[in-house]
């Protein structure tokens, strides 16, 4: 019997660390690496949208991961998700495929750290315009309602993120 397929859903506010450690953990795991930075300049430089991207990057990344799940792959998802209303968009691709689901929100408590980190970061991404620290304090960030695991990088690093993961997956695997 086939094992189900897993979406791994790492969601917070820019310059916590989330690409870095979702990058890691997709190559260290052989899974997809969806993330909606990528996804989203990609709209933007086709010039099909003109104004506000809204939900574009997101629902194409619930049909990227969804297409990859059916295969059987694992997806990494990678994006914000500061709401409740992706927060269970996400979910629902895993319900529709019957995937095990495992949601972190990755934070940085040292507010000086994380400031330095957006302030000083450079984008991998051709075109992206990173948000400035006064867009991360006002971006809209809902409280997480659920169970989920919590990464604080403000003391560690991204070997240390991706090991909890892991040690998480492992967990709920087996149960």
């Amino acid at each position: 019997m086939s094992r189900a397929p897993v979406l791994i859903i790492l969601g917070g506010l820019s310059g916590v660390g989330k690409s870095s450690i979702a990058r890691e953990l997709a190559r260290q795991i052989g899974a997809i690496h969806v993330r909606i930075d990528s996804i989203e300049q990609a709209l933007r430089n086709c010039g099909k949208l003109s104004g506000p991207m809204d939900d574009a990057g997101y629902r194409a990344a619930y049909t990227i991961a969804e297409k990859n799940l059916r295969a059987g792959r694992t997806v990494v998802a990678d994006c914000v998700n500061s709401i409740q209303v992706t927060r269970e968009a996400w979910r629902e691709v895993g319900r529709r495929v019957r995937a095990k689901v495992l949601e972190v929100e990755i934070v940085c408590s040292d507010q000086v750290e994380h400031r330095r980190r957006v302030e000083d970061r450079q984008t991998d991404i051709p075109g992206l315009k990173l948000p400035t620290w006064q867009e991360v304090l006002n971006r809209e960030y809902d409280a997480w309602d659920r169970e989920h695991l919590i990464i604080d990088t403000a003391n560690s690093n991204i070997d240390f993120a991706v090991t909890e993961i892991r040690v998480e997956l492992r967990r709920r695997m087996s149960s």
